[in-house]
């Protein structure tokens, strides 16, 4: 097997993934890359090699991959420009030599129909892969669970109601430890070139009954209040959150807009993440964390 890469490495995904590839590969076949190096030193110290490459400077981007042959392409945050970004990417990985682009996505991305604009974005991504010539694997990641036991349920326990749009969809939230360890059985493995996985959770949630689990863990009431897409946005609105992304402020208090969340909300609600797959399983060889476990892990953030 090849030298593997990842880029983005100081970030959550990209460092739990880095630290896990270590525990599996020998330190001197694992490159990292970040625009932060310097927040790198552990893997440096481990006998990996550690490199600065940014995005939005593309001639950094060869030299960051030189030598590699997988890369985890890990998406990055900027809703609505981050195509160009991830293409820079796959650019500079293709005249590094890189085989093998394995990209984090979207759960039922490429359904036809799908409202979701934060998928917008990994379609695209995915299209210009494939078209690349490299080998491919896109991870189709669900809805975090980290992300439901923090961002969604903090404000609603202290606010004690949630406005929802996602109405009885279903979605198998997934843990972001099993979207970690997906990715780096995929790098370690063969046989998964030029596929897609779905990455799920055990179980199906719709968010009203996620938010009902807070309620009875946390004994404190949540009132889901169901809305349509344009109560949502009025909500949003009324957080003084941006609802297109190109007007969130760079740098800003809130750095995601407020369409990303809504049109989230309906994609959910017309069933396009309803999806049940045992791809974490069949890559990693164990069974998914439950939405449970991972809101143990962090009520002790909760408001008491």
């Amino acid at each position: 097997m090849g030298k593997v890469i990842v880029s983005g490495a100081s970030g959550q995904f990209g460092m739990a993934a880095a630290r896990m590839l270590l525990e599996q590969i020998p330190a001197e076949d694992l490159i990292v890359f970040s625009r932060s190096p310097d927040k790198l030193a552990e893997f440096a110290e481990a006998g990996a090699s550690v490199r600065a490459g940014d995005f939005d400077d593309p001639t950094s981007l060869v030299g960051a991959m030189q030598g590699g042959e997988k890369l985890l392409l890990i998406s990055t945050v900027r809703v609505g420009s981050r195509v160009e970004q991830h293409t820079a990417a796959v650019e500079a990985a293709k005249a590094a030599g890189v085989k093998h682009v394995v990209y984090t996505s979207l759960l039922g991305v490429r359904t036809p129909g799908n409202p979701s604009v934060e998928g917008f974005d990994h379609i695209a991504t995915e299209k210009m892969i494939e078209a690349s010539g490299l080998a491919f694997t896109h991870l189709r990641d669900s809805l975090y669970a980290e992300a439901v036991a923090t961002a969604m349920a903090i404000p609603a326990l202290a606010a004690g109601h949630k406005p929802e749009n996602s109405g009885a969809g279903r979605v198998p939230i997934v843990s972001r430890d099993d979207c970690v360890a997906t990715a780096v059985g995929v790098l370690t493995q063969d046989g998964h070139a030029n596929t897609a996985v779905d990455v799920t959770g055990p179980e199906m949630w719709t968010l009203p009954d996620a938010m009902a689990l807070v309620s009875e863990m946390a004994g404190k009431p949540i009132v889901v209040e169901p809305v349509d897409d344009e109560g949502m946005f009025r909500y949003f609105d009324s957080l003084g959150v941006a609802r297109k992304a190109s007007d969130v402020v760079p740098d800003g208090p809130i750095p995601w807009a407020s369409e990303g969340m809504v049109t989230f909300g309906q994609s959910i609600r017309e069933g396009f993440m309803d999806v049940e797959s045992n791809d974490v399983e069949r890559i990693t060889g164990r069974k998914p964390r439950t939405l449970r476990s991972v809101m143990e892990q962090y009520r002790g953030a909760w408001p008491q």
